[in-house]
């Protein structure tokens, strides 16, 4: 199997900007990238990180505003808050390299099994095996295992089938021609068998319903919420609220607002947020329109307002920064998709 494999990755793999080099930084800058986000999304976010950050204590010494930043719309934020600090860390601990050893990778903030066994074998040459999505699916098919991949035990026992194949020569390219075939070949749906390499050996596809395995958990309803947001300029100038550095968009920089209380109004709403995470008071709102943005956990409605005569101080109670702009110079801060939908709809 290992044979097979390596021979038609080495045929068949996509030229993709990271297998081009054998640098551990890049490589790891690479599977957090990759990280439930889709290749041909992350190749100008890769490629344009490491050109400003092309290299471990460039990174560390980063202002998160630009790291953020650059990573501005590909989504999942603690993905490049934990790249920075693993890079200081890196720079404290281990001279500004990368660990060729999974464990002491595994040690680093946001370094989870699957991204050390990754860089361990991609950048060091390292048997040690990796799990994601294409490579349970691959697995589960060959053996014929129908129960949810999801689960610990069922994780667990691919694992070990997958520590198994990296054992030998080339456990980096072992590995990706694992995560390759199920990309590309081996896919959730209309699988193409008669291209695969393991076709012979694929217990599932000897069962004639390759596509039933592995079980898909039921999917769970995605809630609907809403949320305000409001442009309030004074003095030619436009405010704005950077986020708590946890949770969901954390760090970035948006347009004031809050979620909506069930059955409030947005522009009760509007006047509510302000009030209670800004001590602002505006008496009047006038609606822009809304945006609507999906979550991997929620669909949110965003209604915009421009809001007036807004009379108070700014203290803060949630965000924990704020500006007040000139309109011009809002494109320069960090800012999630969302927020720049909003924007696009002031403007």
């Amino acid at each position: 199997m290992r044979r097979a494999l390596l021979r038609w990755y080495g045929r068949n793999r996509r030229d993709l900007p990271w297998r081009r080099t054998r640098d551990p930084y890049a490589i790891w800058v690479s599977e957090a990238m990759l990280q439930q986000t889709r290749v041909e999304t992350v190749i100008p976010y890769y490629e344009r990180f490491l050109e400003r950050f092309p290299d471990v204590r460039a990174l560390a010494s980063a202002d998160l505003d630009d790291v953020l930043g650059q990573w501005a719309g590909l989504g999942y934020y603690g993905r490049a808050r934990n790249l920075r600090a693993a890079a200081r860390a890196l720079v404290d601990e281990h001279g500004g390299r990368l660990p060729r050893d999974a464990a002491a990778l595994r040690r680093l903030p946001g370094v989870g099994r699957y991204t050390a066994g990754a860089v361990a074998s991609i950048a060091f040459d390292r048997p040690e095996p990796v799990l994601d999505g294409n490579v349970k699916r691959v697995l589960a098919r060959l053996l014929a295992i129908r129960a949810d991949v999801g689960r610990s035990e069922v994780a667990e026992r691919l694992w070990g089938h997958a520590g198994e194949l990296a054992a030998g020569p080339r456990p980096g390219d072992l590995n990706q021609a694992l995560m390759e075939l199920g990309a590309t070949v081996c896919t959730p749906r209309a699988p193409r068998c008669e291209a695969c390499p393991l076709a012979r050996r694929c217990a599932a596809r000897r069962a004639g319903d390759p596509e039933a395995i592995p079980a898909r958990a039921p999917r769970r309803a995605v809630p609907e919420v809403a949320a305000v947001a409001c442009w309030l300029v004074r003095g030619g100038r436009v405010l704005v609220v950077r986020r708590p550095p946890r949770g969901l968009m954390g760090g970035l920089w948006e347009l004031p607002g809050g979620d909506l209380a069930r059955g409030e109004a947005p522009a009760a709403g509007v006047r509510r947020a302000l009030r209670e995470r800004l001590a602002l008071s505006v008496e009047r709102v006038r609606r822009a329109g809304s945006v609507d943005h999906a979550f991997s956990h929620r669909l949110l409605r965003l209604h915009v307002y421009r809001c007036e005569e807004a009379r108070g101080r700014v203290r803060l109670h949630g965000p924990d920064a704020h500006r007040w702009l000139a309109p011009a110079r809002l494109a320069e801060l960090p800012q999630a998709a969302l927020t720049r939908k909003a924007l696009d709809l002031v403007l």
